[in-house]
């Protein structure tokens, strides 16, 4: 984004105050949160709240993370420039937008066609590219393009998938929100020779991860 854009002075604010100084330090996330214009990933009529410390509705029952979560889980995955990584729950677009900063390739999937879609438009209007969207059932991840270096669940399942676990690369990371459907622990995932080491990193509330590795029914919240 150039220096004329309008919201630029907003961003500033919120990595200073909501994202910095709560403890994310990782300076290439940091900068990512800086560039992508956020207030481009929420809907019409949301454009004044997108810089503010709170989730949001984008429909069909789907949010976007408030902006600190976000900066969180992108840290804990501690991407280099060459990881590949599975996002599962494209939403908006905006976590995607991030990882794309961050990493060599982003495969998204999206359960909803219509969320895909907008989320589609929404990359292409921030000028992102490198995420490529794909529509399915997230907790079956995407196996045409594993392993991954590293995998960000953005919707909670009462366990982690199997299947991300085993798409995940020799020394890959994955962060996932697991627990029942009201609130959830956010839970780190370290794969090494074949076994996970598991981090807790805090309690958070998402929406419902559906599908067959996941919560069955079509509830959203």
């Amino acid at each position: 984004m150039t220096q004329t854009d309008p919201c630029q002075g907003e961003r500033e604010e919120m990595v200073e105050f909501q994202i910095q100084a709560r403890g994310v330090g990782d300076l290439r996330v940091l900068a990512a949160m800086r560039k992508i214009p956020r207030h481009l990933f929420v809907p019409k009529g949301y454009e004044r709240a997108a810089y503010e410390d709170r989730p949001l509705p984008i429909g069909e029952g789907q949010t976007i993370s408030q902006p600190y979560i976000v900066a969180v889980m992108t840290e804990q995955l501690e991407l280099a420039p060459q990881d590949r990584v599975l996002e599962i729950g494209t939403g908006s677009g905006y976590q995607a937008a991030l990882l794309a900063e961050l990493a060599a390739k982003v495969i998204s999937v999206e359960r909803l066609p219509d969320i895909a879609a907008r989320a589609r438009e929404n990359l292409a209007r921030a000028g992102v590219t490198g995420v490529r969207i794909v529509v399915g059932d997230g907790t079956k991840g995407y196996p045409p393009e594993a392993p991954y270096d590293a995998v960000i669940v953005t919707a909670a399942s009462p366990e982690i998938p199997k299947p991300l676990i085993d798409q995940l690369a020799e020394g890959g990371r994955l962060i996932a929100p697991v627990g029942p459907r009201e609130c959830q622990d956010l839970i780190k995932l370290v794969k090494r020779e074949g076994r996970v080491e598991k981090i807790p990193l805090g309690g958070v509330c998402f929406v419902p991860l559906i599908g067959q590795f996941g919560w069955k029914g079509e509830g959203s919240l």
